[in-house]
């Protein structure tokens, strides 16, 4: 008798184990659900990417200036040194035309592609 008792409870207690857990298992898959999932991991994907962009631009500061350092372009300029004049474009003679072309010596054909051949 003792034996049936506890095949009986063990049994209704995974009934309630297995009706539980389908129960939220349906309600995982319900469409509201499945937006705010999908809302969810789109809000943390956009503050990944955000870190990412973040952190790509850090390091390329921090490489400009590196560059910068090793080329001795991180050096100010001397106020009494001045810029030198603009260049000044020279003036080219008349702009030579290309010769016209000629349709009139293209091959005339009577080519009808939707001709059967």
């Amino acid at each position: 008798m003792f034996r049936r008792t506890f095949w009986f409870t063990a049994g209704a207690a995974a009934g309630v184990w297995a009706t539980a857990k389908v129960n939220r298992k349906l309600k995982q898959l319900t469409p509201e659900s499945l937006a705010a999932q999908a809302a969810n991991k789109a809000v943390e994907t956009g503050h990944r990417l955000k870190d990412f962009a973040l952190d790509v631009r850090a390091g390329m500061l921090q490489r400009e200036a590196e560059l910068d350092e090793a080329l001795g372009l991180a050096a100010p300029v001397e106020p009494d040194r001045e810029l030198p004049e603009p260049r000044r474009r020279t003036a080219l003679g008349p702009a030579a035309r290309p010769a016209p072309h000629s349709f009139s010596k293209m091959p005339t054909s009577s080519y009808n592609r939707n001709e059967d051949h």
